[in-house]
């Protein structure tokens, strides 16, 4: 169909969507009973990968370093864009993050230009991206070269809402280790350095702090190591902590801040502190010159996405699409599954990633992205923008 226009071409692509629908739905509902955590996604890998494969693609299983990653490139020349599937869940809440829908969603967008990539003279990457829940699985991509030569990265995401961005929060993490010296906690306690209270006095010094940070800032600490003895003094406790903020900047102000709570912790109990380095993740650059696209290409199929306030709910967390956003123009707008008022990481919104509402949304958030992919393979001037967009966004707040 050479010389085909673009809404041609868009037609197309929602029929593709159409013909794969019965096969992303089934994928969606077979990943919703099968939640597997993160750089364990081996099922999920496999019926995804058999699913593009069966479309006659080839598959690059196991990519880029992670042994549930996987990668697909169509198409001979033009523009490249990505398109990037999760599907990881939640430690015993399963799918309360929606990434079932995720990934056939950006699974039916990637086969659909797939199927247009020569006719239109664009290409299109399908990339796997595991980890998406704490491990950095496209941060680890990223690094390994897979989005290499890339023009725009694109996803979409579940909600409660329709949104033409989903608003989140830059990102520290550290992991602190006390070291204390074990000791009989009824024959000799005075001999021992305690790791646990040490950890303890960290956490108090961490709620105190919460007073005076800025509304847009977290900090949150889960225990990663602890004692299971009562009649030892524990020598070892580690946590992770996470502190976030609606910036780099926000994050690199708070750091400093949290990291002497948590040193502070270990010289009351008379404890070694051992820290990772942080790591900072950026929150998403969600590209308005793309995001704008992204939108008109929702209302064409009868979405109607907004631009997040204070009446459409507050910030969703942090991700690691923030990364990729830092380094190609990038959108992650949500779609609307669940009824107003239920959030995500909730036993409620899992039972919603299985719904007609959620079935619905794997095939119109398919279609956005699709249509999407066109407009960019389509527009130079657009790229050239969404590139100077980036830019000027990264100037606004350095990493």
């Amino acid at each position: 169909m050479a010389g085909a226009s673009v809404e041609e071409l868009k037609a197309r692509a929602d029929a593709e969507v159409d013909r794969l629908a019965p096969v992303l739905v089934e994928l969606s509902h077979d990943l919703h009973a099968h939640p597997e955590l993160m750089f364990e996604e081996h099922h999920a890998h496999q019926v995804l990968t058999d699913a593009i494969a069966a479309e006659g693609l080839q598959v690059v299983r196991h990519a880029h370093g992670l042994d549930t990653a996987f990668r697909v490139d169509a198409g001979s020349e033009g523009p490249i864009v990505a398109v990037c599937c999760e599907y990881d869940a939640l430690e015993n809440i399963g799918h309360a993050c929606g990434h079932n829908v995720i990934a056939t969603a950006g699974l039916g967008a990637g086969l659909a230009a797939a199927a247009l990539a020569e006719a239109a003279g664009g290409r299109v990457r399908l990339l796997g991206t595991p980890a998406e829940e704490g491990g950095n699985g496209k941060g680890l991509m990223l690094d390994d070269g897979a989005f290499e030569g890339v023009d725009a990265a694109l996803m979409v995401h579940p909600g409660d809402r329709e949104l033409d961005r989903m608003t989140t929060l830059a990102v520290g993490v550290v992991l602190v280790t006390y070291h204390g010296h074990a000791s009989h906690a009824a024959s000799a306690p005075w001999l021992g350095r305690n790791a646990l209270d040490a950890a303890i006095n960290g956490y108090n010094n961490i709620s105190a702090l919460r007073q005076q940070m800025a509304p847009d800032q977290r900090i949150h600490g889960a225990f990663q190591e602890v004692p299971t003895r009562s009649n030892v003094i524990p020598e070892r406790v580690s946590i992770r902590w996470v502190c976030r903020g609606a910036s780099v900047s926000s994050v690199k102000d708070l750091l400093p801040r949290m990291i002497a709570c948590l040193e502070a912790g270990g010289m009351a109990a008379g404890c070694q502190v051992e820290m990772t380095e942080p790591r900072i993740g950026s929150q998403v650059l969600d590209n308005a010159v793309l995001v704008e696209r992204y939108v008109a290409n929702s209302q064409s199929i009868g979405r109607s996405p907004v631009r997040p306030g204070p009446a459409t709910g507050n910030v969703f967390g942090s991700t690691d699409m923030g990364v990729v956003s830092r380094n190609f123009p990038s959108i992650h707008p949500v779609i609307a599954l669940a009824p107003e008022g239920v959030a995500i990481h909730e036993r409620a919104f899992a039972a919603a990633a299985a719904s007609e509402a959620a079935d619905r949304a794997v095939v119109d958030g398919a279609k956005a992205l699709a249509r999407t992919v066109i407009d960019i393979w389509s527009d130079a001037e657009l790229r050239n923008a969404a590139w100077r967009q980036l830019d000027a966004d990264k100037a606004a707040d350095p990493l």
